[in-house]
């Protein structure tokens, strides 16, 4: 956990707002899935990488979009996650997480707890600026139909 802290930091260099949106992400994750049951070292290491890809984004694409961080996160986590030995079978779930976590388009990763569980802690997190000033009724559907895990949901209605 610390290991891959300090390599997220170190890629994001004075980036404050960024580090501080992974360790925000990882503290949700590891309170999702304390009542889901993931892999926690899967889970761990997707919620400090997910965005790891986003400098590499802008420098290529010259965008942050959702879409590029997919692109450049993978092979940037792969070294990392390869750095630390962390196991091939993990790494290949890890960077299939980070290649989906803004379009949840590869039906077999979306499925999986591991996948679930970042996709609610990263939603958490980011929530209120992409819905700032939504009508109540509005946010509970959104709620509803965004966040896959019950204790997602919780969290959601409970800091929301």
């Amino acid at each position: 956990r610390q290991k891959l802290i300090a390599e997220m930091k170190a890629l994001f260099g004075s980036d404050e707002k960024r580090i501080s949106h992974a360790l925000a992400v990882l503290g949700q994750a590891e309170k999702i899935n304390q009542s889901h049951g993931a892999d926690e070292v899967i889970v761990t290491a997707a919620a400090i990488l997910h965005d790891i890809g986003i400098q590499e984004a802008e420098r290529v694409h010259g965008s942050n979009a959702g879409k590029y961080q997919e692109i450049e996160g993978p092979p940037i986590a792969g070294v990392i996650l390869e750095k630390l030995n962390i196991p091939k079978n993990a790494i290949e779930l890890i960077c299939a997480i980070i290649a989906n976590h803004h379009s949840a388009k590869d039906k077999p990763i979306v499925a999986t707890k591991e996948f679930q569980v970042i996709w609610d802690a990263d939603w958490l997190v980011n929530f209120n600026d992409v819905y700032p000033n939504i009508d109540p009724v509005k946010k509970c559907e959104l709620i509803e139909s965004i966040f896959k895990t019950k204790m997602g949901r919780q969290l959601a209605e409970n800091l929301l």
